[in-house]
């Protein structure tokens, strides 16, 4: 059984469609001060890779959240449509976007020496501190 799926979803109120030719089924909870901020709780997403369309392009709103990132969201709704790397171009996605849901497998959280203590998730996970994250996940100067 292969890790990565394909999947359309859509925002609240359907005027921004999304479908992700690669979602790795795999889904995880991040909870830096800023996925927090923007959602009001940790960021529970999937890594949907680069080959990511949009019908509706017209409704996304993006902002430059980071020296390495950018957030989209829907400006009819407001739904939370994407967490973007900006040299991968890679789409970390809201896993409650996507229409089926059955196949997801919620596995790892990361920065969780961020997360703060009025919430517990009682799935066993790996877990990764920022510092693991920006280790593992950022290219070492050339």
């Amino acid at each position: 059984m292969s890790d990565v799926i394909g999947g359309k979803g859509k925002c609240l109120c359907g005027e921004t469609r999304i479908i992700a030719k690669s979602i790795n089924k795999n889904v995880g909870a991040c909870h830096c001060g800023m996925c927090r901020k923007w959602g009001g709780g940790p960021l529970m997403a999937v890594d949907c890779g680069t080959d990511v369309s949009f019908e509706g392009e017209e409704n996304i709103s993006v902002f430059n959240s980071s020296d390495w990132a950018e957030r989209g969201f829907c400006n009819k709704c407001g739904t939370h449509l994407f967490y973007r790397l900006k040299q991968s171009k890679q789409y970390m996605m809201p896993v409650g976007l996507f229409d089926d849901q059955k196949m997801f497998i919620f596995d790892h959280q990361i920065f969780i020496d961020e997360k703060p203590s009025f919430y517990s998730f009682s799935n066993e996970t790996k877990n990764m501190t920022g510092a693991e994250v920006f280790a593992k996940y950022t290219p070492l100067s050339e």
